[in-house]
């Protein structure tokens, strides 16, 4: 785009100008991600009416796009949120990841490269939902990252909004007259999460970063990256089976956070022995 020449420079921008000015920086823009991601993407992230809000707080491909590790760290302190056909929005802060590697990965669903009709979502481009069933009856949720096959576990959530609707999803798959459940616990395992957002088996292969049912925000009362201090690394949990993977520190959460679905003491205890030694040498 091109823009008018003032015969005037002296004079103050009028608003027109001002428009035209933003709007080819916006082109400008729009060029440089094209060369960056596919054109679908960009049409996405930039047509979708979640991204035409400026500030926004819902995290874009952008965000995906990076290696399985760094992406289950990164995802500590986001907010899922899934939106019900009746409106009602219903919150929750990540509070506990695992990674899984990708082919490497002898414990993960994608080891040795093998791709199934189950397991595709974890072969597509970052931010892509892959959910499925474990013992028959429950659901778990991952994301793709970077890296062939690979894709991050969500372990746990903080209820941040509609703790109620989300206790009644939970009754609904509970014994008749089980006691009531405490808000820490409505969401604090990877089945348990998925019941209490109402989770379905047909998102497997959405897409986290334009889907209109769930998506992810940046938590607007937090800062954008936690605090490594703050973040516990530990094995993952029921791969005991898988020899030296079993031992992987690839489990992330929030130490000190009721949420999390099972500490790790002695992961806790390096943190602290480590803690300790770096001020001895400083």
């Amino acid at each position: 785009m091109t823009t008018r020449k003032r015969n005037k420079p002296s004079l103050p921008e009028s608003d027109s100008d001002k428009t035209e000015c933003e709007a080819a920086k916006r082109l400008e823009q729009c060029q440089s991600d094209m060369n960056t991601v596919g054109h679908n993407d960009l049409l996405h992230h930039h047509l979708s009416p979640y991204f035409s809000m400026r500030d926004s707080p819902r995290l874009t491909y952008s965000f995906f796009n990076q290696p399985c590790v760094e992406l289950a760290k990164a995802f500590l302190g986001k907010v899922l949120v899934r939106k019900l056909t009746d409106g009602t929005e219903l919150r929750g802060k990540i509070v506990e990841t695992e990674a899984y590697l990708g082919g490497e990965d002898k414990a993960s669903h994608s080891a040795g490269g093998k791709r199934t009709e189950r397991n595709t979502a974890m072969f597509m481009k970052p931010g892509t939902i892959y959910v499925y069933p474990i013992y028959g009856i429950y659901l778990c949720m991952n994301i793709s990252s970077q890296g062939e096959g690979a894709a991050v576990l969500l372990r746990s959530l903080e209820p941040l909004s509609g703790q109620d609707v989300m206790r009644g999803l939970r009754a609904a798959k509970r014994k008749p007259g089980a006691k009531s459940l405490k808000d820490k616990e409505l969401c604090n395992g990877p089945s348990k999460l998925c019941q209490a957002l109402d989770i379905r088996r047909s998102f497997d292969r959405r897409d986290l970063a334009t889907d209109v049912e769930v998506w992810l925000e940046m938590d607007p009362e937090k800062e954008a990256i936690v605090d490594a201090g703050e973040v516990v690394m530990a094995p993952r949990i029921g791969v005991d089976s898988h020899r030296e993977w079993a031992t992987k520190p690839l489990r992330f959460y929030l130490r000190g956070h009721p949420c999390v679905s099972v500490l790790n003491k002695d992961a806790e205890r390096r943190m602290d022995s480590q803690s300790d030694t770096e001020r001895t040498v400083c």
